[in-house]
């Protein structure tokens, strides 16, 4: 689960947060006093506590640091939480050990501490003693994942404007000019976990409410507050979500294979957007184990190979899980069953409303978080096939984004990855694993 105040699309809230937000010499309390009332911020608290501090108890387990660029995906976002929880838990396990070694006993006593959740700054302070632990504007956290009853707290660090450090090394084989950037992750223990994911995303949207009411201006009035409202309106229309819950559609199959032979497929990502990111079927081989065992189908989603999940994997680990099979003589696959075409409904009421997607020559290639396109089941790296009922495969850029950009109302579209296209259409030779 993810805080949805953090990666939701509010790119105008981020950016007007980065500045004058945490300027603690605005005097805010006089200003806001001529706006009466808040409008609506979801979340588990009242606006006016946010603004004061609220405080949770929490255990802290300890921090890391992980290298970053500066704008993942939500699924990498998610991947950097869960690896940093699993490198504080090794800190932990090793701690232990080393103390027993010690004679100094194995009782590792955890550190409880106060979570100060505020519009202005996050804080953790020592729960016997109240000294600050560490002190964080809110503007510089970049994300927050409950994971369970764990919460990963991440932020950016602070660094000296003179350094050439100030985005750092690149990793090595990362695309050239593409900066790292280091990133301080904190990781807390708490029956509250969720509670605290949710606080401080809606600390996010108070402190931009804060923010418009200190310059003068009234967030009834605000043009991003009738597009949240469209967004709060409607439902996450996605067939996957009705597709992947029925247990028809879910598959565990055992595919049997000569030694030393390939599986004999194409996999592709199933693209950024999906409910639950895996890889897709793309291509099998005449004669292959995977073909001849008349079990699957075009477009299926793997979502486990012998029991290791493919959910949330790159598509290159995914291919070396794969690979990996090639001396065994059984494979078993779970899969969800699925047609190769993904079906779209984005519902605009109103020109005025941007679409929150981006096509260049008929391929997805931006998604807006949060936003109505999301919202309707768009998909990064997917070709739009139809729009409307109509064919858009051979049409020109042009028209695709006329044809986009002038539609209202519900928009129907009917897309797939764009490799899978390639492949189908006979532009891309398969190379099969």
């Amino acid at each position: 689960q993810m805080c949805n105040g953090l990666e939701q699309p509010r790119k105008q809230q981020r950016s007007d947060l980065n500045g004058p937000a945490d300027n603690n010499n605005t005097p805010e309390t006089k200003k806001v006093s001529s706006f009466p009332s808040f409008v609506d911020v979801p979340g588990p608290c009242e606006p006016e506590d946010l603004i004061d501090g609220i405080i949770f108890a929490a255990n802290y387990l300890g921090s890391t640091q992980l290298l970053s660029e500066r704008n993942p995906s939500k699924n990498i976002r998610m991947m950097q939480a869960q690896e940093a929880v699993s490198r504080v838990k090794r800190m932990q396990k090793a701690a232990k050990i080393k103390k027993k070694a010690t004679s100094e006993g194995d009782s590792q006593a955890l550190t409880e501490v106060d979570l100060f959740i505020s519009t202005q700054r996050i804080k953790v302070l020592n729960a016997d003693t109240q000294e600050t632990m560490m002190d964080h504007a809110l503007r510089t956290i970049s994300y927050i994942a409950d994971i369970g009853n764990i919460v990963v707290l991440m932020a950016r660090r602070r660094m000296p404007r003179s350094a050439s450090q100030d985005c750092i090394e690149t990793t090595p084989g990362a695309q050239e000019g593409k900066k790292q950037y280091k990133m301080i992750c904190h990781v807390f223990e708490s029956e509250d976990a969720q509670l605290i994911a949710q606080s401080i995303g809606q600390a996010f949207s108070v402190a931009y409410q804060e923010f418009l009411r200190a310059n003068g201006i009234n967030p009834e009035d605000l043009s991003q507050k009738e597009y949240s409202d469209i967004i709060n309106t409607q439902e996450m229309y996605n067939d996957d979500l009705i597709h992947f819950s029925n247990s028809e559609n879910c598959k565990e199959l055992q595919l049997e294979k000569q030694k030393g032979e390939i599986l004999g497929v194409v996999i592709v990502e199933s693209g950024w957007g999906s409910i639950l990111p895996t890889v897709i079927l793309a291509n099998m081989m005449n004669g292959g184990p995977a073909a001849r065992s008349g079990k699957l189908s075009i477009g299926d989603q793997i979502m486990s190979i012998n029991g290791t999940s493919l959910v949330g994997l790159p598509l290159a680990t995914c291919q070396g899980i794969i690979k990996g099979l090639k001396n065994q003589t059984q494979v078993k696959l779970n899969i969800v069953s699925c047609p190769p075409v993904t079906t779209v409904l984005i519902k605009r009421p109103d020109l005025k409303y941007q679409l929150g997607f981006s096509v260049q020559n008929g391929i997805i290639c931006s998604l807006m978080r949060g936003g109505i396109a999301e919202r309707g089941g768009v998909r990064v790296g997917h070709r739009i096939i139809e729009i409307n009922g109509q064919s858009v495969v051979a049409t020109a850029h042009e028209k695709i984004v006329q044809a986009l950009s002038n539609s209202v109302g519900e928009i129907h579209m009917k897309t797939m990855p764009a490799a899978m296209f390639r492949l189908l259409t006979g532009q891309e030779t398969p190379l099969y694993i």
